[in-house]
């Protein structure tokens, strides 16, 4: 009879030790793809929605003081700022301020009349706050006064976000500058408004979700500068 032969236990222990590495090298690599794939879903969903808030402030900002009417100008046609007693748009707002009535670091007031009629605040979109809420780091937007107000871009609660807002003060949400290029301090606010040019908008944001392979959120820092035409033209 010939000599059978066959796997000592040596080899097969040795073989299956060789199988649970390459087994384990594989799930890991597997695992580093799956968390590599989310990470970056995560950020760009981070990236498009801090990206398009940055695009529909800057171009409803850009806006401030378009009046096809400047014969209505000298007749309180500009609107107080949002308060949270106002119900409507009331007309307290200073006339040399024009279509910006609030400059601040975090928070901004710009109106246009769209309509072209006598009235500030009988469309939507006419009066228009952006606010920098640091406890739910968020920006808020608020229409026509003390109209409707929404999270805009951030925290809205009972709703995932894809991003926290965490400007500072060393990092505002607002800059602005006059025609000759010089930052407007925010402390000679809201006297120096008529001077405004241009105003640096800065958006520093962090993903909500923790990055899976360095437990860190991603920050990114979105920035632009838009000049207000009309609010320089109207002066």
């Amino acid at each position: 009879m010939k000599k059978q032969q066959g796997f000592t236990l040596v080899e097969v222990i040795t073989s299956l030790a060789i199988g649970m590495v390459i087994l384990a090298a594989l799930y890991a690599m597997v695992n580093m793809g799956q968390k590599s794939t989310a990470n970056i879903e995560r950020k760009v969903y981070a990236q498009q929605d801090a990206r398009s808030a940055l695009e529909i402030m800057s171009l409803e900002i850009e806006m401030a003081s378009y009046n096809p009417r400047p014969d209505l100008i000298n007749n309180n046609f500009w609107k107080a700022p949002y308060a949270a007693s106002n119900t409507t748009c009331v007309d307290a707002g200073v006339k040399n301020y024009r279509g910006i009535q609030q400059a601040t670091a975090n928070a901004i007031t710009v109106q246009m009349n769209l309509s072209g009629n006598d009235a500030i605040g009988d469309n939507v979109n006419e009066s228009i706050t952006y606010s920098y809420d640091s406890t739910n780091q968020c920006i808020i937007r608020t229409l026509d006064c003390a109209g409707a107000n929404y999270n805009f871009l951030g925290h809205y609660p009972g709703y995932p976000r894809s991003v926290r807002v965490i400007n500072t003060s060393d990092v505002p949400v607002f800059r602005y500058f006059n025609a000759q290029g010089t930052e407007i301090p925010v402390a000679s606010l809201p006297a120096g408004i008529p001077d405004i040019a241009r105003i640096d908008i800065t958006l520093w944001v962090e993903t909500e979700d923790i990055d899976m392979n360095t437990g860190q959120r991603k920050q990114m820092i979105y920035s632009t500068s838009v000049i207000p035409r009309n609010h320089v033209i109207s002066r």
